[in-house]
């Protein structure tokens, strides 16, 4: 059987006294979309930083591409990896944050050359390439030399996809991608990602994006309180959510 891209078993997540990740589990096969639905403090985003081991799990198990994440197994218990093996796993995870994150003293294609040169030792002209073709396909071929505060939030958004796929990951987090976005910039950005989805990269995007999830994901999940309490395919749990709770949230958002 093919090994899932994503794999979640019975994370859980604390704040101190404040559980946030009460026993998510989830898998998300090679070449599929995910989409995080629920309310703000649903524990979407933080799940999704737990993935790439931005934030550390209490308990459970993530693996991604079924290597864990993370983390060593040694006779059933956890042991942390040390900072340089987490650094060298999470490349395989690329993530795009609410905010673009760019670096804004570097211009667009050093934006997104930097990280496969610094992180992973990648030859320079070999990166530069690949970046360039990446912001061509992103529509940002035109502005390799400008810097950040040249660019529309849109634009900012879109280097930002650019840069995560330039370390060429296996997997694509999106964390709301266009919630700090202008209504009219929305439709550029959620372009490449469907551009991306159709080409079959794999991707766990936490949005209120209902229309794309309806269209591009392969499974919608809704979050509340910090667990799962529904999951199906999009088009069947938008148009007839079984849990009263997902009824109550969608009915505020369609």
């Amino acid at each position: 059987m093919p090994v899932p891209m994503l794999l979640a078993e019975g994370v859980h997540k604390r704040y101190g006294h404040l559980e946030v990740l009460k026993g998510i589990s989830l898998e998300v096969e090679a070449s599929q979309v995910l989409c995080l639905l629920g309310p703000s403090g649903s524990g979407k985003s933080t799940f999704l930083r737990c993935i790439n081991h931005l934030e550390k799990i209490n308990s459970g198990r993530l693996w991604v591409d079924g290597t864990l994440v993370g983390y060593a197994e040694r006779n059933g218990r956890l042991h942390e990896l040390p900072e340089r093996e987490v650094c060298r796993r999470r490349t395989q995870i690329g993530m795009v944050f609410q905010r673009f994150n760019l670096f804004p003293h570097l211009t667009v294609l050093e934006n997104v050359v930097t990280a496969p040169v610094v992180v992973k030792g990648e030859a320079r002209p070999v990166v530069t390439e690949r970046a360039r073709r990446l912001l061509d396909r992103v529509g940002l071929s035109s502005k390799v030399d400008a810097y950040p505060n040249q660019l529309s939030g849109g634009q900012q958004q879109r280097v930002a996809i650019a840069r995560a796929l330039a370390m060429e990951p296996k997997l694509m987090l999106f964390d709301e991608p266009t919630s700090a976005l202008d209504p009219e910039l929305v439709g550029e950005v959620l372009d490449v990602m469907r551009d991306l989805a159709s080409d079959g990269m794999t991707m766990v995007v936490v949005t209120h994006e209902i229309g794309f999830a309806r269209e591009v994901g392969d499974t919608l999940v809704f979050m509340d309180g910090g667990v799962v309490l529904e999951e199906g395919p999009p088009r069947e749990v938008i148009a007839s959510p079984r849990h009263e709770r997902t009824r109550s949230f969608l009915s505020k958002v369609l």
